[in-house]
């Protein structure tokens, strides 16, 4: 079933949104993406003439109560957001009552799932090493069962829009949809864009297909990196994992980040690119700092030849040009991670670059997708958001759908 066909009209429709915003000490929503993410869903049942429960998780509380966290202190955006009128229930386990109460065009939040160790289905204060531990988890799968039941009493029909969560198996992103017939159980509108955009990237290439890998470990990447191997034509990798690989090939890389457990694999990486005709793009300078600072002395060098007390913060200008012409002559983009210390305003010009870059190609055809809650907050910080083809809101959920593995949220649904 599909949402766009799906008659709302006089249902109550239960939707699991990611509403994972981030608070200031105050409470107040810093940035409301993911809830202007969710809107053409949540507006799309109203609508229709239907009932709606919304239900999100906020932060890591490990299954305990904490006010901090609590769904309670975004209602009111929720509400202005949607233009409806919000009500809220104050334990997502417990809320039969406001859910049987709740009238067509009428809105029910649900407090925080993850206040639920049985939300993450995962065995609380056990060590994975105690004997008993098989037992304890057997045990929180079938409370996991229990739980995902009761959410899905509350309606008529299950709408999954949290991509950024989809890579979970949790009560409410995948066991959930067990206790839906496939008549009343779908993707929202963001789940459906996110699913194909990850489909372009993956299955309709156009060529050439340049991917660019940032971030500060090979380690967090290798699984991604292998598997665009056999896709991509250029590879650029940047970021800190730059000194990894000027290690590894034996360069003098100062005080920069590096996995020294990993340059037998940054070798490797090198050795399968050339095997598989990818071009392997690395940074030939950097823009070096003498502190972890923005305000750190500044020096051009090359990436393999940095001094000591000082450390790779950012890509050098030639490295720049090498990134922007390969990405220039693209059909097909993924960017997923920055070139330097982006959060820094004197480091931001690697980054900005590939930026740049990527929106003129798309201006000039290419397809680009942009992912992972630093590339992300890149193109926010740059104001080109809305130059890119796609934004996806999902970090590791995209990570795992480029590497080729199967969504458990998507699954529960589509089989």
């Amino acid at each position: 079933m599909t949402i766009e066909d799906y008659k709302f009209a006089g249902k109550k429709a239960i939707v699991r949104v990611d509403f994972n915003v981030p608070l200031d000490e105050n409470g107040k929503i810093t940035d409301d993406t993911r809830i202007r993410g969710a809107l053409p869903t949540l507006k799309k049942i109203l609508a229709d003439g239907g009932a709606l429960i919304i239900m999100s998780h906020m932060g890591k509380p490990k299954g305990k109560v904490n006010p901090k966290m609590s769904l309670g202190q975004i209602k009111d955006a929720v509400a202005a957001a949607l233009g409806a009128d919000v009500k809220f229930a104050p334990d997502c386990a417990k809320a039969a009552d406001e859910a049987a109460a709740l009238k067509s065009g009428e809105v029910l939040l649900l407090e925080n799932l993850r206040f639920y160790p049985e939300e993450e289905g995962k065995p609380v204060g056990i060590d994975k090493a105690d004997p008993a531990y098989d037992e304890a988890k057997k045990e929180m799968k079938a409370r996991q069962k229990e739980f995902a039941k009761t959410l899905a009493s509350y309606a008529d029909c299950y709408v999954n829009d949290a991509f950024g969560t989809a890579h979970r198996k949790h009560a409410s992103t995948a066991v959930i949809a067990d206790y839906f017939d496939a008549d009343n159980k779908m993707l929202g509108y963001l789940m459906e864009k996110e699913v194909t955009a990850v489909d372009n990237i993956l299955s309709n290439i156009k060529r050439p297909f340049t991917a660019i890998m940032g971030g500060s470990k090979v380690s967090t990447k290798i699984g991604i990196i292998e598997n665009l191997m056999d896709k991509v034509d250029n590879l650029i990798l940047c970021g800190g994992m730059t000194y990894t690989f000027a290690k590894a090939q034996g360069g003098k890389i100062g005080l920069s980040i590096c996995e020294d457990d990993k340059l037998d694999l940054a070798l490797d990486i090198i050795k399968k690119a050339k095997e598989k005709g990818v071009n392997l793009v690395l940074g030939t300078d950097c823009v070096a700092g003498d502190a972890f600072s923005n305000d750190a002395n500044r020096q051009i060098c090359p990436s393999n030849d940095i001094p000591d007390g000082w450390e790779g913060m950012d890509a050098g200008p030639e490295t720049r040009k090498a990134f922007a012409d390969v990405i220039k002559s693209a059909k097909t983009i993924l960017w997923n991670g920055p070139a330097g210390v982006f959060e820094f305003d004197n480091f931001t010009d690697g980054s900005r670059a590939i930026a740049d870059a990527i929106v003129e190609a798309t201006a000039n055809g290419a397809f680009s997708l942009v992912g992972g809650g630093d590339s992300v907050a890149c193109v926010n910080k740059f104001g080109v958001a809305d130059k890119v083809s796609y934004v996806s809101t999902g970090g590791g959920a995209l990570l795992e759908a480029i590497e080729g593995k199967v969504l458990p949220g998507i699954a529960a649904i589509k089989g």
